[in-house]
């Protein structure tokens, strides 16, 4: 880390503290390119956590609009001492980076500042396109723009899982707000609504709405792994070794998920990502 430049530094540094995965994972990347993928996990972890850290969604959409106008080009003067964009801006100068394609990120984290329920699975994987499956593309890009764009469609499908894995680990959290993440045609299809899931008196209903989003989630799983990664892009899709070990642990746990929650142990999580390493294979 001590020999990274100084932003850079920072970005791994953040990491480290807010999203350890994705830390491991630049960790276990090529020396040169962890840099860069600190800074796109950052910018990743700052529009991720804007809702923690605001009460009303206007100055969530204030914030967002800050990265917004970095990325179009117009940074507000305070732009210039943030590590962390000035970390994004050089890893999209030095791998000509899509700034489309970071727009689109922020553009959907703005959902994460409503209380809305995806209307379908559709709508859910589209938002995890534009989250999750970009970040592991743009990641892909930093290590080998060749193979980046042979893998677009298993890091669709893989961001997919990946997203709904992270859902279910932070149901007790987006309960507490009155958030629902999981699309309103798998919670119908349990004889369901937002405000009855919320509530989680039924527990059979919610176990079962709990099963189908499982379901859902292994079957890009199980996509994703249909094609073999080259090599060179296997760093960028660690952090989605976790996925099945997670929805296992969902399944056991049915309605306790949106209650109790679920978590892997620190140990767990690093065995797991540095397995997919040495296997080359998540």
């Amino acid at each position: 880390m001590t020999d990274l430049p100084a932003d850079k530094g920072a970005c791994l540094t953040m990491l480290r503290d807010m999203d350890r995965d994705r830390y491991l994972a630049c960790l276990l990347a090529p020396e040169d390119k962890r840099g860069d993928l600190a800074a796109l996990y950052a910018f990743n972890a700052e529009i991720a956590r804007i809702r923690d850290v605001v009460r009303e969604p206007l100055p969530g959409e204030v914030r967002m609009q800050w990265w917004r106008d970095l990325l179009e080009g117009n940074p507000h003067g305070d732009s210039v001492g943030h590590p962390v964009a000035a970390a994004l801006l050089n890893a999209i100068a030095t791998h000509n980076l899509p700034r489309k394609t970071l727009i689109d990120m922020i553009e959907a984290r703005i959902f994460d500042l409503y209380d809305d329920v995806f209307e379908n699975r559709n709508a859910l994987e589209g938002y995890a396109g534009e989250t999750a499956s970009a970040l592991i593309q743009l990641s892909s890009i930093v290590l080998s723009p060749d193979d980046a764009a042979r893998n677009a469609e298993t890091a669709g499908h893989a961001g997919v899982a990946q997203a709904m894995a992270g859902m279910l680990l932070l149901m007790p959290l987006h309960r507490r707000r009155g958030q629902v993440y999981v699309p309103q045609d798998v919670l119908s299809a349990a004889g369901l609504n937002r405000e009855s899931f919320l509530e989680g008196k039924d527990r059979e209903k919610v176990g079962a709405a709990i099963e189908i989003f499982c379901a859902h989630a292994q079957d890009h799983l199980n996509r994703a792994r249909q094609t073999s990664l080259p090599k060179a892009v296997v760093p960028a899709f660690l952090p989605v070794a976790q996925v099945e070990a997670v929805l296992k642990a969902a399944r056991r746990a049915g309605a306790d998920v949106v209650g109790n929650g679920i978590q892997l142990s620190l140990l767990r999580r690093q065995w797991l990502l540095a397995k997919a390493a040495y296997l080359k294979r998540f």
